[in-house]
């Protein structure tokens, strides 16, 4: 029996995909037959070419998408046995999602931007306003309260979206090509940040094709034409964090 929706199972792992397949019209299979399980606190990078199935992975992940076949368990929940509407509050209470476009509100001071994606958790207004005050200062951006977007560089909207995906502390945090529209400088920056969530106890997958970042994190997960070809540095999150970046971000 799936815990109840908002509540934390006390198992090990965040996620587990067993037998997972998706099959697109015209018979595109992007998936066949996936199994992979992260554990609480690993900070892993799923890795692969164009093509290779990652995204795919992070959608049915991220309970964005549904598998044609097999099983996907996020924090203990069964997605497959949800409704549309549970789904949406597991989205809300479970998972935080930063993607490589920052998908911020023009016009929308930064804290508002933050405290606007827990719209969807109940969470009344000045609690809203408190958490995301206290996510901004977390990445960095205390001082950056009533900013809006177009006042803040590339890499302090990302820092913004990092907040806005942890300021209700889900267990699993889905970054994909965090990295992508920054500049080296940037992305290190970015990379430090994640890396501190991963300290604190934040589960981290990062979607890449990017080698360095896939080395940086302490598991590797290779995706090729829809199945996992390798995964490395398999274990729980009691792993130290990896040193950060030196290099370029991308």
């Amino acid at each position: 029996m799936n815990a109840p929706l908002g509540g934390v199972t006390a198992g090990p792992y965040v996620v587990e995909l067993r037998g997972v397949r998706k099959v697109y019209g015209g018979g595109v299979e992007a998936l066949r037959g996936v199994d992979l399980a992260v554990e609480r606190g690993e900070l892993a990078a799923i890795v692969g070419p164009s093509g290779s199935g990652k995204s795919t992975l992070l959608h049915l992940v991220g309970t964005l998408d549904r598998p044609t076949s097999g099983t996907v368990r996020i924090a203990g929940h069964d997605v497959d046995g949800l409704s549309d509407r549970e789904l949406s509050a597991l989205r809300a209470r479970d998972l935080g999602f930063v993607f490589q476009q920052f998908h911020l509100a023009p016009g929308v001071s930064a804290l508002d931007n933050v405290a606007d994606g827990l719209l969807y958790t109940g969470t009344p207004r000045r609690a809203r306003r408190e958490r995301a005050a206290a996510a901004l200062e977390r990445v960095g951006l205390g001082h950056r309260l009533d900013h809006r977007p177009n006042q803040l560089s590339g890499g302090e909207q990302q820092r913004v979206a990092v907040a806005r995906a942890v300021a209700g502390d889900p267990p699993l945090l889905l970054a994909d090509e965090p990295t992508g529209n920054l500049d080296s400088a940037s992305g290190v920056e970015v990379l430090e940040i994640l890396r501190g969530l991963h300290a604190s106890g934040t589960t981290i997958a990062i979607i890449t094709h990017d080698a360095d970042i896939a080395e940086w994190c302490p598991r590797r997960v290779r995706m090729r034409d829809g199945r996992v070809v390798d995964d490395s540095g398999t274990g729980s999150g009691a792993r130290p964090p990896a040193p950060i970046l030196k290099g370029a971000a991308r």
